[in-house]
């Protein structure tokens, strides 16, 4: 049953990974991130429906968990808007790679809102998590990255950290699925208030191409992502499941290179590895200090 879910762990990381893929065909063909982001959201919610209908799985929610469940959502959104905007300003496979220092603020959060103890392994894990965006500060030729997109992307992992920890902190009876849905339907109706207030226009899906992107991103790093994550947590636990995560901006990266032309360098790299290392070694070390 391990193997089930270390493979569900890497399949949700993988998923995860695809954002970029279909976010900046996307954008090539002039769509706004709005446009995008809600288009993501509406056809993941009509998965989800479709899903539960076939389970005969009832919508019915008290108004206390609606609320919970509403907050949760718009953080998630929000954390989404954030990091589609930076690929405006910066390559996404970097700012995947940054978004992804999220359980490093978790542990920072924890420490300041919850008073956890802050021990020289937490510490080393941010130094090293510091050093790996400083080194990615630093794009080709030595250009340095746009710090409205690093905001941005530092932004989104504030936000998915809080996310995290809210998650964490809610107990429901509902079944994954339920849950999930709740939380991207709430997440859709947080962007369409985000929409309105941009002024942005929602852009209509023209070409076959376009509505196979918008699809891909409702699919894969939505709706597939998110129930494979739940698999993997109840196999083998969220610890290897966070572990197996770092395979989420690798593909970022990959997608980025490969398909879209972005750059790659020596210092990417090292960042990249510090950034990835660091996460991992926190989790780790975290894990440990809850077994004792």
């Amino acid at each position: 049953m391990k193997l089930k879910g270390f493979a569900a762990a890497l399949l949700a990381a993988i998923f995860y990974g695809t954002n970029p893929l279909g976010t900046l065909q996307l954008y090539a063909d002039g769509m706004n991130p709005s446009s995008v982001l809600v288009y993501r959201y509406a056809f993941a919610t009509l998965m989800f429906l479709i899903w539960m209908a076939a389970k005969r799985e009832s919508l019915a929610i008290s108004w206390g968990t609606a609320i919970r469940l509403a907050i949760l959502g718009t953080l998630m959104s929000m954390s989404s808007a954030t990091l589609y905007l930076s690929f405006r300003y910066m390559d996404a496979g970097v700012a995947s790679t940054i978004l992804f220092s999220y359980p490093i603020m978790v542990a920072v959060l924890m420490v300041v809102f919850y008073h956890e103890h802050m021990t020289w392994s937490t510490t080393l894990c941010i130094l090293m998590a510091v050093c790996g965006i400083a080194l990615l500060y630093h794009g080709k030729g030595g250009v340095t990255l746009s710090t409205v997109g690093v905001t941005l992307v530092i932004l989104s992992s504030l936000l998915y950290a809080f996310y995290i920890i809210g998650v964490n902190q809610t107990h429901t009876k509902l079944s994954p699925v339920k849950f999930t849905f709740w939380i991207v339907f709430f997440g859709l109706i947080a962007l369409l208030v985000y929409t309105f207030f941009t002024g942005e226009p929602l852009e209509p899906l023209r070409t076959p191409l376009e509505w196979a992107s918008a699809l891909q991103l409702a699919l894969l790093p939505t709706v597939l992502s998110l129930y494979f994550i739940n698999i993997a947590i109840e196999h083998i636990g969220s610890t290897p499941t966070a572990i197996m995560g770092a395979v989420e901006p690798v593909t970022a990266v990959c997608i980025g290179v490969c398909i879209f032309g972005e750059s790659f360098t020596l210092r990417l790299a090292i960042g990249i590895v510090l950034i990835l290392s660091a996460v991992i070694l926190l989790v780790l070390s975290r894990e440990k200090k809850t077994a004792k």
